[in-house]
């Protein structure tokens, strides 16, 4: 059987089988909540998504004022600008999504649509923002002299893993046009109360 290979945010590789999880320092209660669901997985990538998107843009945005054509820097030309702009619009976007499914978990309230809702639209708008930023860099977005060729790796493994984009897709369809309805839970989540949480930390 393969290796499988556990792809590290800077750019190395560490076997699966070695990888190491610490739960030493959370309570029961909050691993209980961590794993709670696909729900709490779908949150957490909408939020490590966005903030590829924003790599992505900063990165696209500093290699556009640096790399100069026709005696101008590309930052000038109005389809760099407009890749940038959509960067920027899948940020603003992705946001409220994300915030929306985490205050209703927050709240303790059923959120599988929304959660899926966001996982599916910020790993979308990650991968697209990625091929955008190497469209940007040109031949150097291929290099790993830069960031935006990792970012495109990492973004299209998220458009596959936790529910691929067309299972999304057909799950929010369903739930538009009324075929899927949320089920009640055996066992609701309660809603985050701060300072019970803060108690448990401290002891």
């Amino acid at each position: 059987m393969h290796q499988i290979q556990a792809w590290q945010m800077h750019q190395t590789a560490q076997p699966l089988q070695q990888a190491k999880l610490s739960i030493s320092s959370l309570s029961a209660d909050e691993v209980l909540v961590r794993v709670s669901g696909c729900g709490v997985c779908h949150t957490d990538l909408g939020f490590f998504y966005e903030g590829i998107i924003k790599a992505c843009r900063d990165e696209s945005i500093r290699y556009a004022f640096e790399r100069q054509t026709f005696g101008k820097p590309i930052a000038e030309h109005q389809l760099v600008q407009q890749m940038i702009a959509h960067m920027q619009q899948n940020i603003d976007i992705g946001e409220l999504l994300v915030l929306k499914a985490g205050w209703l978990k927050n709240q303790g309230i059923r959120n599988a649509r929304e959660t899926s809702m966001a996982k599916w639209y910020c790993t979308e708008a990650a991968n697209r923002a990625a091929n955008d930023a190497v469209q940007i860099h040109g031949a150097y977005g291929y290099s790993d002299e830069y960031n935006v060729e990792r970012h495109l790796r990492n973004t299209k493994s998220a458009v596959i893993y936790e529910g691929t984009s067309q299972i999304h897709t057909l799950l929010q369809a369903a739930y538009a046009m009324g075929k899927r309805k949320d089920k009640p839970m055996r066992c609701e989540m309660p809603a985050y109360d701060p300072d019970n949480w803060q108690a448990e930390r401290s002891k």
